[in-house]
């Protein structure tokens, strides 16, 4: 009997993973493309965007966790210890985050942001060896290496720390680490990091609609739809992203951020024809030359493990 919970306990944790690995990679894929939506609210002002993501954020995430879970299941976490500390704190970090994001995304600043990107995964690994003492392998370590080279060429080249890609790199690396700490389901979590920051985004919605420079102002109908929507599309990769974090190694989590730089940096050289050179190449030779060390590693670790 406890031999077959022994194996009943292993094929969850296998199955755990495997679908961790799929959520990881499917909301990177999705952040990676979220650049045209926003781009596509352009000429409302970033901080109009803002505040209508903020707000329906909320709305679609409550929604979503009370089409699975009781009342109760809801707004169970409010009796546990520390628990409402950590969700203003990750909600803060990540109300911080979009902001960043938001705005370079429709000011001009991809590649700032691409850069930021890149940034995220060193941090988030850092903080998987320093802070939850993870143990990484060799092929890890190497992908490792080749992810701080390439930050450190593209950071020589643009002889700068630039704000928007710092900002997005701390902010998201923090958030990952007490998305780390948390227990409760991903949906759930996210209605408490988005409630007290969608009250104050919902007040001053009012009050530039009211002065006649909210969105309703400024944009066709086709934008104003596209607005409510903003916490849909918001919604399902980093409840994706939630699901993942729990599931995966905080590595996994770090690196596997390398995917949706590198399509929103290529959006940005293709079809927003923002220049590229010879560098940037060679940053991305160097990225990929990593991630090429760190799929060897997982596949090994995933076949010893069988």
């Amino acid at each position: 009997m406890k031999a077959d919970n022994k194996v009943i306990g292993i094929n969850k944790e296998k199955s755990d993973y495997r679908t961790g690995l799929i959520c990881i990679i499917a909301c990177h894929l999705l952040w990676g493309f979220l650049p045209v939506y926003w781009q596509a609210l352009v000429p409302i002002p970033s901080g109009i965007i803002i505040l209508y993501r903020m707000t329906t954020m909320f709305v679609f995430s409550y929604a979503a966790a009370r089409l699975k879970y009781t009342r109760e299941e809801v707004w169970g976490p409010l009796k546990e210890k520390g628990a409402l500390a950590k969700y203003l704190a990750a909600g803060l970090l990540l109300t911080a985050n979009w902001s960043t994001y938001i705005w370079a995304m429709t000011t001009g600043h991809m590649v700032q942001a691409s850069i930021g990107y890149y940034i995220e995964p060193v941090v988030i690994c850092l903080f998987s060896i320093v802070i939850f003492k993870e143990k990484i392998t060799k092929y890890n370590g190497a992908a490792m290496f080749f992810a701080l080279a390439s930050l450190v060429l593209m950071l020589v080249h643009y002889r700068q720390i630039p704000g928007v890609a710092l900002g997005l790199a701390l902010t998201w690396g923090c958030y990952s680490a007490i998305k780390k700490t948390t227990k409760n389901p991903p949906v759930i979590e996210l209605v408490y990091e988005t409630m007290f920051y969608a009250a104050i985004a919902l007040a001053a919605i009012f009050v530039t609609e009211s002065r006649g420079i909210g969105a309703l102002s400024l944009g066709v109908p086709g934008k104003y739809a596209l607005m409510f929507l903003s916490g849909l599309v918001t919604l399902i990769p980093i409840a994706l992203f939630g699901n993942a974090a729990k599931k995966v190694s905080f590595f996994m989590v770090g690196l596997a951020q390398y995917i949706s730089p590198t399509i929103t940096l290529m959006l940005g050289i293709f079809a927003y024809k923002e220049p590229i050179d010879r560098v940037q190449v060679i940053a991305f030779a160097v990225i990929w030359i990593g991630l090429v060390f760190f799929s060897y590693g997982e596949y090994k670790n995933y076949k010893g493990s069988q």
